[in-house]
């Protein structure tokens, strides 16, 4: 028999043979085309022709101009936004199926969160927009009501209008992970901590929250990667002040014929997504650890704020003057990676704790 043969007949062999279909299936769809944009993004585009020299021109480019920095900056803050807005109020939603529905209705609320999947979400966009219009009938009944003298001009077409939309888009894949993560928690463990003599608000914070940690991070990253690259919602809804990343990147490459630009923008904006992901759960974790060190309570938590602060002022500054001192493209560069280096530094050093992250 061939050594082909063996390693087909061995373990490894039949195993490899039960995933190479979805192996296959995999590279063909996700990692081909990704390495298609990734190549792509270092190609230039005369007109119709594609220059295939390799030049890292489009790179310096983008991490140069301001527009560019500006519209990948105002899409981490609107994809935050909505990221935070659809969280905090997709928790009480969840909580409330695990703990208050009876176990035989449970499904038909999951059932009643799905329905806004049933329309498409082109038409749950343009109602929004129809919802939230000048004339539309939030402006209308607060008139009608006497509570404003003349229709709200900042809840369209602007950022504020693509936050109320996605939050609402997005509110079901919020709901879902945090209710599977609340599922999981053993009631026991509740009513001892009531046993023990702890409040119904200090059960939730000490035992509740902690253990629902990991679906609330998961709806974290479900809901923040999509929408930073969104491009519908700005399209329809945002206006001048709501346009983002993505829709640049269809501007170059259907309104200015230039794909590799187009192509940059969104290699661009996939690293810096991971690395923004990465320094969030990473000094997420940190400031956890820091609250448990202290003893919890309002030291701990004083003490995680005042941390974050500190690092927020010297990221802000560093972001200020590095551009003066080093040049744009070469700071932004820097910036980053010293970034994502401390984050692998904190991920390797400071251990999981009780919060699961």
């Amino acid at each position: 028999m061939s050594v082909y043969g063996k390693v087909m007949r061995s373990e490894a062999g039949k195993g490899l043979t039960l995933i190479s279909p979805t192996l296959v299936y995999a590279l063909l769809l996700l990692a081909a085309p990704l390495i298609s944009i990734v190549l792509l993004s270092f190609w230039t585009q005369q007109f119709l022709t594609i220059q295939r020299d390799f030049t890292i021109a489009n790179y310096a480019e983008a991490l140069t101009d301001p527009l560019y920095r500006e519209l990948m900056l105002r899409s981490l803050r609107i994809s935050g936004m909505v990221t935070m807005v659809t969280v905090v109020l997709a928790f009480p939603v969840a909580y409330f199926i695990s703990f208050h529905v009876r176990p035989d209705r449970k499904s038909l609320w999951l059932f009643l969160i799905t329905i806004p999947f049933w329309t498409s979400y082109l038409i749950r966009v343009f109602l929004w927009r129809v919802i939230l219009a000048y004339d539309g009938p939030v402006n209308s009944g607060l008139i009608a009501t006497g509570m404003i003298d003349e229709p709200l001009s900042w809840i369209l077409y602007n950022a504020n209008s693509v936050v109320i939309t996605l939050a609402h888009a997005f509110a079901p894949f919020a709901i879902l992970p945090i209710f599977v993560s609340l599922e999981k928690i053993d009631r026991s463990l509740l009513e001892a901590a009531r046993d023990l003599g702890e409040s119904k608000a200090m059960t939730f914070l000490r035992v509740t929250l902690p253990l629902a940690m990991p679906g609330v991070l998961a709806a974290v990253l479900i809901v923040f990667i999509p929408t930073v690259g969104d491009y519908v919602t700005p399209r329809l809804v945002g206006g001048s002040g709501g346009t983002m990343i993505a829709n640049m990147i269809y501007a170059q490459i259907f309104d200015l014929n230039d794909r590799p630009m187009g192509a940059t923008l969104a290699v661009l904006a996939m690293m810096v997504v991971a690395m923004v992901l990465l320094w969030g759960v990473s000094r997420l974790r940190f400031w956890l650890w820091l609250v448990d060190r202290a003893g919890g309570g309002a030291k701990g938590i004083g003490a995680a704020i005042g941390a974050a602060l500190a690092e927020i002022l010297v990221l802000r500054a560093l972001f200020s003057l590095g551009p003066a001192l080093l040049g744009p493209g070469v700071a932004v560069i820097v910036l980053l990676l010293l970034a994502t280096a401390g984050s692998v530094l904190i991920l390797m050093r400071v251990p999981k704790g009780r919060w699961g992250i």
